[in-house]
């Protein structure tokens, strides 16, 4: 359902095409992240700092992307000004989804956290190796055991440095648990535990939030109980909705905070705001025709329970229906980025 390139992110910068419905005033409720231990650096949950006042990781990292080796290789294409202006120019995630490649994965991971360290940004991570990932659809790969995938996730975690990291956990692994059998359930939940453990204990400053799917996927009094399995409430900072998905902000925020209070509050969340600009078309996932870009990326949404929008998936990168999954196509970054 999710791939995208491995190690690719992007931009901070201009906001972007039509945003999704405005959420609450940030004084409407109470936050739901209260303990702000949780919050990301610089901008804890309902806040309005001024960004002259917040740190600097408080700024999310931009690096290479599939959409920045297009436009470098294309920068005639009478597409191009929209697609760098609108997609090109925001962060993204990076994510690491690959071939399973233990020998390198620490250098990987590394030369990401590193480059953001050194320009004293935040950068906003992936791991995208679970064994029968997606279930075997589209996106599907992995680590060939979990064995395998416990020893890459020690070697993940190494690469993360010191300071503040975004860890967006295993996309897809919680809402399609229910395509395994008991035992690779089992098995699973404790892997989810032990990337979250292994990346929080080589770096205490790292966030972890697992992934949930979206508002019209798993009821919260559904999918809580399986987050409670895989190790939230020891390990994780928040949960992450949204990813590679079309839902509303506004539906996610509401999504997110039930599911947090069914944990029994005290974590925040994070909402994949890439494209969903335009809300979904109907329940289609893959490739919908017609979206658009969401809110900018940000550390400071001003939304009580929400510590960023972030840009998971990367705009113009396929879900599998108009091509393979997870390569850039120009004409759908185009697409989203209004034109």
């Amino acid at each position: 359902m999710l791939a995208t390139l491995a190690g690719a992110v992007l931009v901070a910068g201009l906001a972007v095409a039509p945003a999704a419905p405005a959420a609450p005033p940030a004084d409407s409720t109470p936050p739901v992240n209260a303990p702000p231990g949780n919050a990301l650096p610089g901008a804890p949950a309902g806040s309005h700092a001024d960004p002259a006042d917040r740190p600097a990781t408080s700024e999310l990292y931009r690096a290479e992307a599939g959409v920045n080796v297009w436009l470098d290789e294309n920068p005639d294409d009478p597409r191009a000004p929209l697609i760098a202006e609108r997609i090109g120019s925001q962060p993204q995630a990076v994510w690491f989804a690959g071939a399973y490649e233990p020998d390198t994965i620490t250098e990987r991971v590394a030369e990401i956290t590193s480059a953001a360290e050194a320009v004293g940004q935040l950068p906003v991570v992936v791991p995208y190796m679970i064994p029968f990932r997606d279930c075997g659809n589209h996106s599907g790969g992995g680590a060939p055991s979990f064995a395998a995938y416990t020893e890459w996730s020690q070697l993940f975690a190494a690469g993360l440095g010191s300071e503040p990291v975004v860890v967006v956990l295993e996309p897809d692994a919680i809402p399609l648990i229910d395509c395994l059998n008991d035992q690779q359930r089992a098995e699973r939940l404790t892997a989810l535990a032990g990337l979250a453990e292994a990346v929080t204990t080589a770096n205490p400053a790292a966030r972890v939030y697992y992934d949930i799917g979206h508002s019209g996927w798993h009821a919260p009094a559904e999918i809580a109980p399986t987050l409670v399995e895989a190790g939230v409430l020891e390990h994780g900072a928040g949960i992450a909705t949204n990813i590679s998905n079309y839902r509303t902000t506004a539906d996610e925020t509401a999504y997110a905070a039930a599911v947090v209070a069914e944990l029994g509050g005290g974590l925040g969340a994070v909402i994949d705001t890439s494209r969903n600009g335009n809300g979904p078309l109907g329940s289609e996932w893959c490739d919908p025709p017609g979206r658009l870009v969401g809110d900018a990326p940000t550390t400071d949404p001003g939304v009580p329970g929400v510590d960023a929008y972030l840009w998971i998936k990367l705009p113009g990168e396929l879900d599998g229906c108009d091509g393979p999954a997870g390569s850039f196509s120009p004409a759908k970054a185009y697409e989203l980025a209004g034109g």
